[in-house]
């Protein structure tokens, strides 16, 4: 309830370009209604006889060929043509306003359990203090997380059962949000969690720093575990990178966009990791709740594109400029989110990049032809040519050659449908 009562506060709507155009348009009719009489008036006093015809009919020419239709269509075709070509692509926009926000993302800020990675980590190492036995520890490490949804405590789980250990009998359990869990196992005190749990415990940590050290500069994340009160071992879980992961980070760079890196894993791990993935800015050791500020921190770059798949992850989904859930996360992140990447896939996201550009690309277009057009052919259908050629714009082709403009911006929309994902091969 609380992540939802976040995820409400901070989400926002945006003004999307349509409510740029119903201005412009809402300025033009009457500038137009204003042209109309005008022209009404210089051929009805000036005009040869008859002049109350010649007035009527240029006045009516007017109005036709200054109908806006073309420019109300210019923007929601391009949307529908580029949002349904989206979903071929196995991206959906929830929100019209996502497909234009997502234009002018400077930063693609991405989570790293189960976004960056497969969401699936195992246990690599267990390094244990003098005066312990693994199979003691682990077991008892694994009773404690077999209460843990975290898919860290799953890792270790599997690890004990792997090995057949049997798990003993299990009381006082207890979880800190972003710290580590607690509880007895076979009524012995265990106590498991990162290193800044274990500073709050009270338990020094030093006598593990060169195994810490060198299992982050590997990109696995440690773990500490106090048994009865005395530092017992520490753990090292890795979670693979998805094997997409690395060639949609290059298609993001290739957009001219930074990328940068979210995770509650301690700095060490977080830089190795975004070493090896080419991310330009990493943010780390980051509390649950702290997500939400280190969005905020990332906006002095530039507009924030914010890509999760947790729970943790809505509130900060709703703070970016543009979330986009991973497909196969939670409901509360998908819901929270703008945009929604079908597959497990990153993929997915320069795709949903390159299309908002070229989306924006065409409505431009749109607009331009739409203004351009009627703005050129108005002083024809007044009647401009008339003392040089004797030329007048008939009512009927001024209704031809209107239509013609919403015939040409239908058909420049359609165009979104032959877009070419730089990253096609996510769909499948």
């Amino acid at each position: 309830a609380q992540i939802i009562r976040m995820v409400e506060e901070a989400q926002g709507s945006k003004l999307p370009i349509q409510g740029l155009v119903d201005k412009i348009t809402m300025w033009f009719v009457p500038a137009v209604m204003t042209l109309a009489a005008l022209t009404f008036g210089v051929w009805f006093f000036f005009g040869p006889d008859p002049a109350l015809t010649f007035g009527l009919v240029n006045a009516v020419a007017v109005l036709i060929i200054a109908c806006p239709c073309a420019m109300g269509l210019a923007t929601p075709t391009s949307i529908m043509v580029g949002t349904g070509r989206g979903a071929e692509l196995g991206v959906l926009f929830r929100k019209g306003d996502a497909l234009q926000g997502l234009q002018d993302a400077k930063v693609v800020a991405l989570d790293k359990t189960g976004t960056l990675t497969e969401g699936k980590p195992t246990l690599t190492d267990l390094v244990l203090a003098d005066g312990f036995e693994r199979a003691d520890v682990l077991s008892r490490i694994a009773a404690v997380e077999a209460k843990s949804e975290h898919p860290i405590a799953r890792a270790i789980v599997e690890a004990a059962e792997a090995e057949g250990l049997i798990l003993p009998a299990l009381s006082s359990f207890e979880s800190v949000t972003g710290y580590g869990v607690t509880a007895e196992a076979g009524g012995i005190r265990v106590e498991i969690g990162a290193d800044r749990y274990m500073a709050q415990l009270g338990h020094d940590v030093s006598a593990f720093a060169s195994t810490a050290a060198r299992l982050a500069d590997e990109g696995k994340s440690p773990l500490y575990a106090a048994i009865g009160g005395r530092l017992a071992a520490i753990i090292a879980v890795a979670d693979p990178i998805k094997e997409t992961t690395p060639e949609a980070i290059r298609a993001l760079h290739d957009l001219g966009l930074k990328v940068a890196m979210i995770t509650g894993d301690n700095r060490r791990t977080a830089e190795a990791i975004a070493r090896h993935l080419g991310i330009d800015e990493v943010v780390a050791e980051v509390l649950p709740d702290g997500k939400v500020a280190a969005i905020k921190r990332l906006k002095a770059l530039g507009s924030v594109a914010f890509v999760g798949d947790g729970i943790n992850d809505a509130p900060a989904l709703a703070e970016a400029d543009v979330g986009l859930a991973i497909g196969t996360g939670t409901d509360v992140a998908i819901e929270a989110a703008d945009v929604v990447l079908m597959s497990g896939s990153l993929k997915g996201v320069p795709n949903a990049i390159a299309l908002s550009r070229a989306t924006m690309r065409n409505i431009r277009q749109n607009l331009f032809w739409a203004f351009a057009y009627n703005a050129a052919l108005i002083p024809v259908a007044a009647g401009a040519l008339w003392p040089v050629s004797g030329i007048l714009l008939s009512p009927v082709f001024a209704a031809g050659a209107m239509a013609l403009s919403s015939v040409f911006v239908l058909g420049n929309a359609l165009r979104l449908r032959r877009f070419a994902a730089p990253m096609a091969e996510a769909t499948r």
